[in-house]
C-alpha cells in the first residue's frame, strides 16, 4: 500500500490533518503521522518506508531525501521550497512540489498590516502618516504580490509593480502601473513590499543602491527571505537615512545591531509567520495531499520545483 507522511515539527492544525488523512484514505493509501519531533533523525527514521511525504519548515536535506528508499515525490506545503535540497530530489529521482497560491492571502495581510503598523509609527502614541495616496511598489507581482496589490487599492495607494516574468498587459489588467527595472520601482516608491524568491540571482540583490534611492519616509516590506536583504547595505541605510523603515517577519542577521540602534524604525515578527493562518494551514495541507494523489494516481507533475 502507497504510504503517505506528514513530517511537522510545526503540526498542520487538527482540521487541516483531518483532511489530509481522508483525501489519502479516500485514495486508497495510508497516513503517517510524525509531529512535534525533537531530532532530525526522527525525520530520516519515518521517511525510510513511505512513498511520499508533506512537510512544512521542515528540513529536507540530502540525508533526508536518500534515506526515503521509497520516496517518490515530497510536497512543502507552502510557497517557498528553499528547505527542499532539490539537487538530492533530482538525483534519486524524486518529484519536489510546492502548493502556490494557498497561501498568498495570509503573507499579503501580514505585509499589508506591518505596513500599517510602519506608518503608525508602531503604534507608540505618537503622529504617524496615513497609506492613502502613496506609492507602493510590488516586488514580484505573483500570486502574494496580486493580494498586496488589490488591498492597496482598496487603501487608496498608488501601485506599481516590477515583474519580469508578468507582461505589462496581465499587470494593466489588474490596475497596476508596470515599471521596467527594479531601480525604477525604488525609486519611484515610497513603500516597496518584497516578494521575490531567494535564488543565487536575488540573494543579496536588495541593497544600498536600490534602497537608499527610495524617496523621503521610505518603508521595504519583506515578507520573502532574509537572504535577499543584503544587510551590510541596510545597516549602512539605517545609519544614513534617519526617515528609513524596514519592517519583517524574517529576522535579518543584523536583528542585535538594529535594536540596539535604531528604536521605532523597524518591526520583526518572533518567527517567520506570513502563512500562519488557520485558513492558510488548510488550504496549503489539503493542497499538497491532492497534488500527491493525482502524482500517484495519473503522474502529474503540474507543481514539480526541481528538473
Amino acid at each position: 500500500m502507497t504510504k503517505v507522511l506528514i513530517a511537522t515539527d510545526k503540526p498542520f492544525a487538527k482540521v487541516a490533518v483531518d483532511g489530509i488523512r481522508k483525501i489519502v484514505e479516500d485514495a486508497g493509501f495510508e497516513l503517517v503521522l510524525l509531529e512535534k519531533y525533537t531530532a532530525q533523525s526522527d525525520f530520516v527514521n519515518a521517511i525510510a518506508d513511505v512513498d511520499a511525504a508533506i512537510i512544512r519548515s521542515d528540513i529536507a536535506d540530502k540525508e533526508v531525501i536518500e534515506a526515503g528508499k521509497n520516496l517518490k515525490i515530497i510536497v512543502r506545503a507552502g510557497a517557498g521550497y528553499d528547505n527542499i535540497d532539490l539537487a538530492a530530489c533530482t538525483a534519486k529521482g524524486v518529484v519536489a512540489m510546492n502548493t502556490p497560491g494557498q497561501n498568498s492571502n495570509a503573507v499579503a495581510e501580514l505585509a499589508f498590516g506591518m505596513m500599517v503598523m510602519a506608518a503608525r509609527n508602531n503604534f507608540d502614541g505618537s503622529s504617524g502618516t496615513e497609506l492613502r495616496g502613496k506609492k507602493l511598489g510590488i516586488h514580484a507581482y505573483g500570486n502574494v504580490g496580486k493580494y498586496v496589490a488589490l488591498i492597496a487599492k482598496g487603501f487608496g495607494m498608488d501601485v506599481y509593480a516590477f515583474d519580469p516574468f508578468v507582461s505589462k498587459e496581465a499587470m494593466e489588467k489588474d490596475g497596476i502601473k508596470c515599471l521596467t527595472s527594479v531601480e525604477e520601482l525604488y525609486k519611484t516608491c515610497q513603500y516597496v513590499s518584497l516578494h521575490i524568491p531567494a535564488n543565487d540571482k536575488t540573494k543579496k540583490s536588495i541593497n544600498f543602491e536600490l534602497l537608499s534611492s527610495m524617496p523621503k519616509n521610505a518603508c521595504l516590506v519583506n515578507t520573502a527571505r532574509k537572504e535577499v536583504i543584503d544587510e551590510e547595505g541596510l545597516l549602512k541605510v539605517f545609519a544614513e537615512r534617519p526617515d528609513f523603515k524596514y519592517v519583517s517577519d524574517i529576522e535579518p542577521g543584523c536583528k542585535a545591531e538594529i535594536t540596539e540602534k535604531y528604536t521605532g524604525r523597524f518591526f520583526f515578527t518572533p518567527k517567520k509567520m506570513g502563512a500562519q493562518t488557520s485558513e492558510a494551514n488548510v488550504n496549503a495541507g489539503l493542497a499538497a495531499a491532492h497534488q500527491i494523489v493525482k502524482f500517484i494516481k495519473t503522474g502529474d507533475k503540474t507543481y514539480q520545483v526541481n528538473k
